[in-house]
């Protein structure tokens, strides 16, 4: 698509999704891979004021079907390959990108004039984030969030002739900040891949004389897995900013990844929940190897103990981000949730942590209960529902356990029911039992048994007392 060409098809989409009966502040959902029409499904709806939900194009139809009754959708833009029986109510209005006849989204453009439109209003981003506890839930936020040119003296700083490369799932709210919207608010050509190909990256890459792009570690270990005479085939010199974050990046990764590119790589450690995040770049980085960057307490940037009180240098608390002024979060539709994650004016993560002399900031551990696998958040206690369903356990613990690829892989305990006994067999059937009802990035890859699961006197599972023992003997717990 040309800018032009973008332009005229989401005001086509616009006066469809109008046409539809939607209004400003109603709900949109969207189902699809990395492509052109993502990027048009976004900036219609940010231009006729609704709120907007991507779903992960890798969660089960069950679990599609309860991020679209929650966040109240009232139509779906669906690719057809996603499409499945029993995914939405029959209240809600599929849109089909490949579809033919009424539904197919071509169909409905095509039916639409593609001239400007005069509306007054701006939409809103609602992603669902995995926390610590429970099912997904929707960061909302009342306000529109204006995206500004990120030009020169700004965080990308984009120069004429920039190409950013959009590698990771455009669903996710990092790759959907750096790599589209960014870009789109300056004017950047953006290059998606449909999904990961180690090869394929290094070939736009040269292709395109790619210059900002946003990765994940897992992506750093494919790409450095790479055979050597093949990664010198590859003219990359064009890279200038390849932002990364969502997990913890070894230091040997990272230090094999400036070797080889230079030193374009920049950290950052913040939140979907917004705040001001930290971040490094590599000189700092390769001075100081491990930090995610300087904190800075003007930002709001501290380290707590139990108590709320602010920790001394080198010693080990909770780290806490400041909470905007206005446009702050809230959990949609859990005003529960939302008055327990804000506390004051600061909120957390639940990564745990300290900093040296010189204020910068090293991540230690991680007292919540989410895991990261491959830079995706994933709630242990969902999980832990499926297999409880099923009648050999008595008893679950999901947990993260180090994985050197994807950073932490997901790990069942199980307590077998009376009558079960521990075997290899039972294992698969477990997992083959959590195949059936979770997306696969969720499901557990190795199952332990145990006798029992330690619980505290009011019966609520300790679930850091499980994870620690795949952990003992590390430096870092995360």
């Amino acid at each position: 698509r040309t800018h032009a060409q973008l332009h005229a098809h989401v005001n086509q989409l616009s006066r469809t999704l109008l046409s539809l009966g939607l209004r400003p502040g109603d709900a949109l959902a969207l189902l699809c891979r990395n492509r052109a029409e993502f990027v048009e499904v976004f900036l219609a709806a940010m231009r006729c004021g609704l709120r907007l939900t991507p779903l992960n194009t890798h969660l089960t139809p069950e679990e599609a079907r309860y991020i679209l009754e929650d966040c109240g959708a009232r139509v779906l833009v669906v690719e057809r390959s996603l499409d499945a029986p029993g995914l939405t109510s029959a209240s809600v209005i599929r849109l089909v990108i490949d579809g033919q006849g009424e539904v197919g989204y071509k169909t409905a453009l095509a039916a639409h004039a593609a001239e400007d439109l005069t509306l007054e209003v701006a939409g809103t981003l609602m992603l669902y984030t995995s926390g610590t506890t429970g099912r997904p839930k929707g960061v909302f936020r009342r306000e529109p969030e204006i995206m500004e040119p990120q030009f020169g003296g700004s965080f990308a700083d984009y120069r004429p002739g920039d190409v950013a490369l959009c590698c990771g799932p455009a669903y996710h709210s990092a790759p959907l900040l750096f790599d589209i919207r960014w870009p789109l608010a300056s004017g950047v050509p953006i290059v998606m891949m449909e999904k990961w190909d180690s090869k394929e990256v290094l070939s736009l890459i040269q292709q395109y004389r790619v210059t900002h792009a946003h990765m994940v570690p897992t992506m750093f270990q494919r790409l450095l897995a790479l055979a050597p005479e093949l990664r010198a085939q590859h003219d990359l010199s064009s890279l200038r900013f390849v932002v990364h974050g969502a997990a913890p990046c070894a230091v040997s990764t990272k230090r094999a990844m400036i070797e080889w590119l230079g030193p374009v790589l920049t950290e950052y450690y913040a939140a979907t929940e917004g705040g001001h995040g930290i971040h490094v770049d590599s000189a700092q980085w390769l001075l100081k190897p491990g930090t995610v960057g300087r904190m800075d307490p003007a930002l709001g940037h501290r380290i707590l103990d139990g108590e709320g009180q602010d920790v001394p240098v080198g010693t080990v608390g909770c780290v806490y981000f400041q909470a905007p002024p206005t446009g702050r979060f809230e959990y949609f539709g859990d005003p529960a949730k939302t008055a327990a994650a804000d506390d004051g004016d600061r909120f957390t993560l639940g990564d745990m942590g300290y900093v040296d002399g010189d204020g910068f900031l090293f991540l230690t551990g991680r007292a919540a209960e989410c895991i990261i696998s491959g830079g995706v958040n994933i709630y242990p206690r969902e999980v832990d529902e499926i297999l409880l369903r099923h009648p050999a356990v008595q008893d679950a613990c999901t947990v993260g356990a180090p994985d050197e690829e994807w950073g932490e892989k997901v790990v069942a305990v199980i307590v077998p029911a009376q009558g079960h006994a521990p075997s290899p067999e039972l294992a698969a059937e477990l997992m083959a039992h959590a195949s059936a009802s979770l997306a696969r990035f969720k499901c557990p890859r190795e199952v332990v048994f145990e006798l029992e699961l330690p619980h505290t006197g009011s019966g609520k599972l300790q679930r850091n007392l499980v994870r620690q023992r795949f952990w003992q003997g590390r430096d870092r717990s995360i």
